[in-house]
């Protein structure tokens, strides 16, 4: 297939993951696709997202002709995996907590995982500590209001550096923590932020470069970048202009999600869930 690389997050989070793609990948055209109008994702009912996810994701890969789709969420990548493959006729990669270089990297043995409250208590987050890092001790920290702070930055706002603060304020219970694993694609944009808040030096670890790596592996051919590439939001469309644009996409589009009844988590929907 000869269509762009669709990139999928719940909104701005996948940027992060843009970022390493066009690194690995500079000649391949990238479409990106954000869910801003249900952010956050981790907060919502799991079968309602799942639906969700499913049909935004059809949705965009309709409009953007995709040749693969990155899904470029965590909590959507450990709920949704399986049923987008199902649907799709296309290669999808998830995302996953990078548990296993962040064992690697460390040298104490003493991990941290930041993330979202969806993704902390993930039955499968336990399982890549289970299978990854089993002679470590891993301190979860669940980050949500990290999610909004990164919405702001890349919206041009600025950051609450007490958040900031505040989401660290547990790591320093434990001295012996050398390597955080940024658990939640959003996270990475606000590096900068982190660092300076950190009361000593970490190794700060994130999943970009190997979804990059496998996307690489598993896109046989994708269209050539020609200028910016195609977006779409649910959401608000003028609010993401200049990140997008910053990242080498177009004025982002409306995506047509034919969803009737979907105006919050709990409302009523005909779609099938999975499991």
């Amino acid at each position: 297939m000869t269509g762009p690389i669709l990139i999928f997050d719940s909104g701005v989070g996948g940027l992060s993951v843009v970022a390493a793609l066009r690194c690995r990948l500079p000649k391949a055209a990238l479409a990106y696709v954000c869910d801003d109008a249900m952010l956050p994702y981790g907060t919502k009912n799991d079968d309602w997202l799942v639906a969700r996810i499913v049909a935004v994701c059809e949705a965009a890969v309709r409009a953007s002709h995709a040749c693969s789709l990155v899904v470029a969420c965590n909590t959507a990548s450990t709920l949704a995996l399986d049923a987008l493959r199902e649907r799709l006729a296309i290669p999808v990669v998830g995302t996953v907590p990078a548990i296993k270089p962040a064992a690697q990297l460390s040298r104490s043995r003493h991990l941290a995982l930041m993330a979202t409250s969806a993704t902390v208590n993930r039955p499968y987050t336990q399982a890549l500590i289970d299978d990854f890092a089993a002679d470590c001790q891993v301190l979860r920290l669940a980050a949500d209001p990290l999610v909004e702070e990164a919405e702001h930055l890349l919206a041009g706002k600025t950051i609450d550096r007490r958040v900031v603060a505040d989401c660290l304020a547990p790591l320093w219970e434990n001295a012996e923590v050398d390597t955080v694993v940024l658990g939640c694609t959003h996270f990475p944009l606000l590096r900068d932020a982190l660092e300076a808040a950190a009361r000593y030096p970490l190794t700060w670890v994130d999943s970009g470069d190997a979804i990059a790596r496998r996307v690489a592996q598993v896109v046989a051919t994708s269209a050539t970048f020609d200028g910016p590439g195609p977006a779409w939001v649910t959401g608000a469309e003028g609010r993401l202009v200049t990140a997008l644009a910053t990242y080498g996409f177009a004025t982002p589009r409306q995506l047509d999600v034919p969803l009737p009844g979907w105006q919050t988590a709990s409302a009523p929907y005909d779609l099938p869930t999975f499991h």
